[in-house]
């Protein structure tokens, strides 16, 4: 068994195929949770979550989402699904849909300052709005009783400072979600107690990023295996849109660097999705 704790079959990229994908993950033994971007991405998973056993749904307002009126992105054409308009985070509505069983976590939510205004003003004012949302999905799941799905992009100085800062909001159960950081930030995630979520950007070659020497330091019970699919796709699917089944070559890898079993980073990765997730 295996679970991709981080898909995104919600997204319009499986729109023509969504359930032929599932069923064909399903009768392989791939669970996944896929994971809100928007409320109407959010609903989507929550829809799907609730036609499946083995699926299962986190609802979140990404950062690149919100309404800052700040910054124009560009939009590359691998995230295509990003054009969808922003929107401010409506707590009320956002809580609304943790009604169902099948939610199992809060996110994706945290920083990203890929895209950023160009002066320093734009760019305080931009950092305090995601923010503000960041704590604000933070009280939700503190209400929920609901572990955290962390984005962080360029950003994980401001994240680990924002929970160090708010430990009346800092959560007891998180991932760091497809992790790109050093050696030092990924400490203190796990001095936190949170999970590190690996996905296919393990295999890219990244400026300052060891990944085998990261995977080598997060324990086995710490990992979780994604795929952010429809995006990052693993070698030899790098120019097609990726999917839960490919979330194996990222279990392969691991067990690679870590000279370990498939069979065991398959198992330890199954128990760690499903404790930290309550399914």
């Amino acid at each position: 068994m295996l679970i991709d704790s981080h898909a995104h079959l919600n997204f319009s990229a499986f729109k023509e195929d969504r359930d032929d994908i599932i069923k064909k993950c399903l009768e392989s033994n791939v669970w996944m949770i896929n994971v809100g971007s928007q409320y109407d991405t959010s609903q989507k998973a929550v829809d799907i979550a609730e036609r499946y056993e083995g699926v299962y749904a986190a609802i979140g307002l990404h950062p690149v989402h919100l309404d800052t009126g700040l910054v124009k992105m560009r939009v590359d054409k691998e995230e295509i699904e990003f054009k969808s308009k922003e929107e401010d985070f409506d707590y009320k509505k956002y809580k609304e849909l943790a009604i169902s069983d099948k939610v199992v976590a809060v996110g994706e939510t945290g920083f990203d300052y890929y895209w950023r205004p160009k002066t320093a003003k734009k760019k305080e004012l931009f950092k305090q709005k995601q923010k503000e949302i960041f704590l604000k999905h933070l009280r939700l799941a503190k209400e929920l009783n609901l572990p955290v799905i962390f984005h962080c992009r360029m950003a994980h100085k401001d994240l680990i400072g924002t929970l160090l800062e708010n430990p009346q909001f800092r959560p007891e159960k998180a991932v760091a979600h497809s992790f790109v950081g050093n050696l030092d930030e990924l400490k203190q995630y796990l001095d936190f107690g949170y999970h590190i979520g690996f996905n296919g950007i393990i295999f890219k070659n990244l400026q300052g990023i060891n990944f085998e020497e990261v995977i080598r330091e997060t324990p086995l019970d710490r990992i979780l295996i994604e795929t952010d699919c429809p995006y990052l796709s693993p070698p030899p699917f790098q120019n097609q849109r990726n999917n839960p089944l490919y979330v194996k070559y990222v279990a392969e890898e691991i067990a690679r660097i870590k000279n370990i079993s498939f069979e065991k980073v398959a198992e330890i990765t199954f128990q760690n999705a499903k404790e930290l997730f309550s399914i």
